[in-house]
This record gives C-alpha cells, sequence and structure tokens, in this order.
C-alpha cells in the first residue's frame, strides 16, 4: 500500500461516516483504472483533485496559517457564545491537498465560548490561528513526536462549572501558544504580553463540563491526538465560531 492510499485509509478509518469522510473514500474506492474494452490499452483513472482550502475556513484566516504547517487542528463553535465544538485534524499531502486524518470529534471550550479579545478570567476561548509546540501531563509520554514534559503540576482538584471533579483533566495536555513561551513546559506562567491578556490555555482532558478558556475532549481522542501530532509537521491549531473562521 503506497502512502497516499495508506492515508486516505487512515482518514476514512478515523472520520467514520458524514459529507467529509465519505466523500474521501468514495474518491479512494474509484482510484483503480477504468476498464477498457477488450483488445484496447487500459485507461488510467484522471488524477485526483488536490484540496488546496480547508473546510469551513475562509481565505483571511487561511493567510494567517504558516506556510510550514503541515497539521492543522480545526476547533469550530457554532456560535460566539457556545461553549460545544467540533474537532478536525487535516494533514497536508503534496499529492492529495489538505487530507482529514482524524475527527470529527466532540470538545468543550470556554463557559461563556468565544472573543478575539481575551482577557484574564473571561472565560471564553481565544479565536485565532496558534502553534501547538508542546505537550505535557501528570501521565508519562504516550509517545507523542511533541516535546512532552511530565510533571506532578499537572494536577486538577476542585470541581468545574457544573460541580463536576476536574480529577485527571490534566493527565495529557497540549499547550496553545497563546501568550506563552513557546518551547517551554505548559507549565510555564510567562505570558508575553502581559498577565491582563490571559494565558495558560490548553487542550486537555474532559472533565465534564465548560472550560475557563482551554479546549476539552475525553482522553481517548487526547491521546490519539498526541499520537499523530508531530512537531516536525509544524501542526497549529484553527479555532473559533464558524463565522469568524469563515473570513
Amino acid at each position: 500500500m503506497n502512502r497516499r492510499r495508506a492515508l486516505a485509509a487512515l482518514a476514512c478509518a478515523a472520520v467514520g461516516v458524514g459529507v467529509l469522510g465519505t466523500a474521501g473514500c468514495e474518491r479512494e474506492a474509484a482510484d483503480p483504472a477504468v476498464p477498457a474494452a477488450p483488445g484496447s490499452p487500459a485507461r488510467p483513472a484522471p488524477p485526483r483533485p488536490v484540496v488546496r482550502t480547508l473546510p469551513g475556513i475562509g481565505p483571511a484566516v487561511l493567510g494567517r496559517i504558516p506556510a510550514t504547517a503541515r497539521q492543522v487542528l480545526v476547533v469550530t463553535g457554532r456560535t460566539a457564545d457556545t461553549n460545544e465544538a467540533r474537532v478536525m485534524l487535516y494533514q497536508w499531502e503534496p499529492d492529495a491537498g489538505w487530507m482529514p486524518v482524524a475527527g470529527p470529534w466532540p470538545a468543550r471550550n470556554g463557559l461563556r465560548g468565544w472573543t478575539d479579545d481575551h482577557d484574564e478570567n473571561d472565560l471564553r476561548t481565544p479565536i485565532g490561528v496558534f502553534p501547538l509546540s508542546d505537550a505535557g501531563g501528570l501521565l508519562p509520554d504516550p509517545g507523542t513526536r511533541l516535546p512532552y514534559h511530565q510533571d506532578e503540576g499537572f494536577t486538577a482538584s476542585g470541581t468545574g462549572h457544573l460541580g463536576e471533579p476536574l480529577d485527571g483533566a490534566f493527565d495529557y495536555v497540549i499547550a496553545i501558544d497563546y501568550n506563552r513561551v513557546p518551547g517551554s513546559s505548559p507549565l510555564d506562567e510567562t505570558r508575553p504580553l502581559g498577565d491582563g491578556e490571559g494565558g495558560g490555555v490548553w487542550l486537555h482532558v474532559d472533565h465534564g463540563g465548560p472550560t475557563n478558556a482551554c479546549i476539552a475532549l475525553n482522553k481517548a481522542h487526547m491521546l490519539a491526538l498526541l499520537r499523530v501530532l508531530d512537531a516536525a509537521r509544524h501542526p497549529v491549531v484553527v479555532m473559533g465560531p464558524e463565522a469568524a473562521l469563515r473570513a
């Protein structure tokens, strides 16, 4: 199985039933050469179209994605005030463009939704395009290709906004490079933009309720994400409500 078919098979398995996943699977199934009439040379299948854009991402937001990025995690909320979101991971392949390789997965974000002007304790998740450069957690490295910082400081205690226990929420985290120093532990509290702009915005394990500003996924999806993200592919997260991402 060549690399393109292997990646397409992974996409079909990870994406599951849906418009994005079905279209990709159907195109792959139709790839073999078209049968020719007896005695005629085989005709190759037409080349597969290259998807140069990301679904739901408009030109302004697309232009903010670094040219070096080869993995893009898209986190989308339905409205600016919702605290429930959907997550899809895309990977760039030269002969196929942006391929969906994981999701759609449910996620949670800030209690009060999204903002393009995040402040400390506003209980909203910042909108934008941010690198994903460091991971960590209370538990050992599960096999990620991101720098991983295991530390007892990743201990969550108390209860969340719905009274749910926070135990285990920081078993695995991925730092979102909003108002932080890339290349440092997610626990590093240095805030280049100042403390008033907030910080400590992570992807972490879902605790059953909305977050202060982070993106929370269930534990199995966090593990899958950690194992596929690769620092050599310069992953970024593109996140916000649907209308903002279509800009």
